[in-house]
């Protein structure tokens, strides 16, 4: 993300889970981000994902970015999504501060992966959910301080989908006019909206 992006790796349940770090010089918290999906070409280095990590930089949080089992320099292969929960859980173990808050985030296939992260860890402050894949993915529910993002024009995950995983939890759902699933050319908004709600 910038020349002090410390890249590491760590040890998880199917091998060596590399880690990207954005740490602040004062750190407030810790938030774990999750990729979109390993399937169709999601890392790390997605450009939603980085703009979750710049965001939380900027509230000065640590950002920590992972790449799921068989993706870039993590071992492994592809795990349905089940494994790759738990490739989330070995990066929260690793990366959690005792007495500092800890958000989880993700982009697409990373707010499923967060959201079921997020139901199986205790304390978590708040969550990000960037156009989570309710379509595809048994989202777990989520507190109401909850931030959702959702792209009015997502053709990937549709925004009605989104409105009804929402609904029955009379969970907010921030809608982004015009916006695809990628949200480009809006990044700059995305990131602006994060930082404002966390405020």
């Amino acid at each position: 993300m910038n020349r002090d992006t410390r890249r590491s790796t760590i040890a998880g349940p199917a091998g060596a889970i590399e880690v990207a770090v954005d740490s602040p010089p004062l750190v407030q918290g810790v938030a774990v981000l999750c990729h979109p999906h390993p399937q169709h070409g999601g890392t790390m280095d997605n450009k939603v994902v980085q703009t979750l990590a710049r965001a939380f930089f900027q509230l000065s949080w640590r950002a920590v970015r992972f790449n799921f089992r068989g993706v870039g320099a993590s071992q492994g292969a592809w795990d349905q999504g089940r494994g790759e929960i738990d490739d989330a859980m070995a990066v929260i173990e690793a990366f959690r501060v005792d007495g500092l808050p800890l958000a989880l985030g993700g982009f697409s296939f990373g707010g499923y992966v967060a959201s079921q992260a997020a139901h199986r860890t205790p304390g978590v402050h708040r969550i990000v959910l960037i156009a989570p894949a309710v379509a595809n993915f048994p989202m777990a529910p989520v507190p109401q301080d909850s931030l959702v993002v959702h792209g009015e024009a997502d053709d990937v995950v549709p925004l009605a989908a989104a409105l009804d995983w929402a609904r029955p939890q009379t969970l907010p759902v921030t809608v982004i006019p015009g916006a695809g699933h990628f949200f480009h050319g809006q990044l700059t908004l995305l990131k602006n909206l994060i930082v404002g709600a966390w405020r």
